[in-house]
């Protein structure tokens, strides 16, 4: 059974390649807010609908210093495909391990036959970074049509931010 991350535990610091080359790094940096959303692969058709709303609300997660990266399970070929397709900006990981999922304690799910995907592949996943590299929100599903409205986490992220509201549902 994986072990899920807790509201204020450090985010483990996780180094994938990134579709266009170079490196995305998920945990954030010091000083610097980071969203990562982990989403199911270029198979999901709810995940299309979630990065592309992502992608519309990006400049409004810039504004408060909040920096987008997604991640999935993907080998190079289809994440490629679904930030062309999708005409994603903000860093796109792929090669997520079964390891790292579990290391995010994220839900993982075999495909249901070669014509979904053809390896093991995450379930949805949304975490806020703070700026000291704590998971200051989190948020994971088994499901694909059970994630949080990006407008509310938005909105949400920006209210805390202004009042310096503590991380919850540490007791």
């Amino acid at each position: 059974m994986t072990k899920k991350l807790a509201a204020g535990d450090t985010f483990p610091q996780i180094t994938l390649p990134r579709v266009g080359g170079g490196e995305v790094q998920l945990g954030g940096q010091a000083g610097s807010w980071q969203m990562v959303v982990v989403y199911r692969g270029a198979h999901c058709p709810k995940c299309k609908q979630y990065l592309t709303k992502l992608q519309s609300l990006q400049p409004a997660f810039s504004e408060i210093g909040t920096a987008i990266v997604a991640v999935s399970a993907d080998p190079i070929e289809k994440a490629e495909a679904q930030v062309l397709e999708l005409g994603l900006s903000f860093p796109v990981g792929y090669g997520l391990s079964m390891d790292q999922m579990r290391s995010l304690g994220v839900y993982i799910s075999n495909p249901r036959s070669p014509e979904e995907t053809d390896r093991p592949f995450s379930e949805p996943g949304l975490f806020i970074v703070n700026p000291d590299c704590m998971l200051q929100i989190t948020d994971i599903s088994n499901a694909p049509f059970a994630r949080p409205d990006p407008e509310n986490v938005l909105a949400g992220l920006k209210f805390l931010q202004e009042k310096g509201f503590p991380i919850r549902g540490t007791a």
